[in-house]
């Protein structure tokens, strides 16, 4: 009797790092289906049991990218589906987006986007088709150990690590995905497209938050906000509390910003220290007060499920921002949900609203979401 293929379903954005994990996949024998979510500001023609092989144009996962990954299903072999996620998305993503700078944070959309479309409900979709496992064309890695932990840890090629969007991932979801390109480096991703003669093979990445199409958070914002108090003006002030300038929203604004602000008082150079939310009111100083101690992190999860020793807890690194080097620190409390971790050396620009994801060496512990910095003594 033959061996019974295990069934994986593989998200595919049209990129070449997705399809290249679906390829591999398929030579190693797995019975894959790929899919991709339909989000932004389009429709499908036919959504017969939610899912949907033809769909129109659109802002994010674009009909471009939807027809790339349909042509390279076409090319590997593979049924390919295409999900409607929008109202999910919407909701979970988009409206988070919204709220958190209209609450004077910076927020990161892609991590939510992984925690909640890929890994919840995308992985949905996977168990309703049958599928044991998601796959995503992320450049991370994942292990389990004797006793049965799962462990994320970051993938071979260091520059394309992605492990900072995937802090959220439970042991559940560990156990059900797969990440094909663990081993493998950019360059080899792209001559391994090649080498299958995929049109995807030289496709620019995308840099920019995806269902923002011009790049303008500003204007999207705005739009979303319509009257809400945060979208008008209202003053720039230093430290002191003296006036020296305007700004349009405090939307617009972010912690570390030197650019864009509307200052003529011929001192500086100024940078926003502090969004006051309550007060409308944009701070800004010196380069010198960006600096902090530490911070205080919620939502904290750990991926093994639990805090690990204190002894590891005393030696860690953490990313306050994505593509940023990992910096030493320490955890010092974790208590109701709030971590607070103190870095060996101050840093620049912590900012509310940013992810804070900690390491061991190369694996993953755990993360949460900055709300407050630690000033400096």
């Amino acid at each position: 009797m033959s061996e019974v293929k295990k069934k994986v379903v593989i998200a595919m954005s049209g990129g070449v790092d997705s399809s290249v994990a679906a390829a591999i996949l398929k030579d190693q024998g797995y019975e894959v289906i790929g899919l991709s979510m339909q989000l932004w500001d389009y429709s499908a023609k036919d959504n017969t049991a939610g899912l949907n092989t033809e769909s129109t144009g659109g802002s994010c996962c674009s009909i471009e990218d939807i027809d790339d990954a349909r042509r390279v299903a076409d090319k590997i072999d593979i049924p390919f589906y295409v999900v409607n996620m929008e109202e999910s998305f919407t909701r979970e993503v988009i409206d988070y987006f919204v709220d958190s700078y209209n609450a004077g944070e910076t927020p990161n959309p892609c991590v939510k986007c992984n925690e909640v479309m890929k890994f919840k409900v995308l992985s949905k979709k996977a168990r309703e088709l049958g599928a044991e496992y998601l796959a995503t064309g992320h450049y991370a890695r994942i292990t389990r150990d004797e006793s049965g932990i799962y462990h994320l840890l970051r993938g071979d090629d260091l520059k394309k690590d992605q492990t900072y969007f995937l802090f959220t991932m439970t042991q559940a979801e560990l156990a059900s995905t797969l990440f094909p390109l663990a081993e493998m480096t950019k360059p080899e991703v792209r001559a391994y497209a090649k080498r299958l003669g995929l049109r995807v093979s030289n496709k620019e990445e995308s840099q920019d938050i995806c269902f923002v199409e011009d790049g303008d958070y500003g204007g999207f914002i705005s739009k979303k906000l319509g009257d809400d108090s945060a979208s008008s003006g209202g003053d720039i002030v230093d430290a002191s509390g003296s006036v020296v300038g305007r700004h349009k929203g405090i939307y617009g604004y972010t912690i570390g910003q030197r650019k864009g602000l509307d200052i003529k008082d011929g001192h500086g150079p100024y940078y926003v220290t502090a969004i006051d939310i309550k007060a409308k009111r944009i701070v800004v100083g010196s380069e010198e007060a960006l600096y902090s101690k530490g911070l205080l992190a919620k939502g904290f999860s750990w991926v093994a499920g639990k805090a690990p020793s204190v002894e590891v807890l005393k030696k860690v690194a953490v990313m306050i921002r994505y593509r940023q080097s990992a910096v030493g620190a320490k955890i010092t409390s974790i208590e109701d949900g709030v971590v607070e971790i103190i870095f060996n050396e101050a840093e620049k620009a912590v900012t509310p609203g940013q992810a804070v994801v900690v390491y061991n060496g190369a694996e993953v512990l755990g993360g949460g979401w900055i709300y407050k910095a630690v000033a400096c003594e």
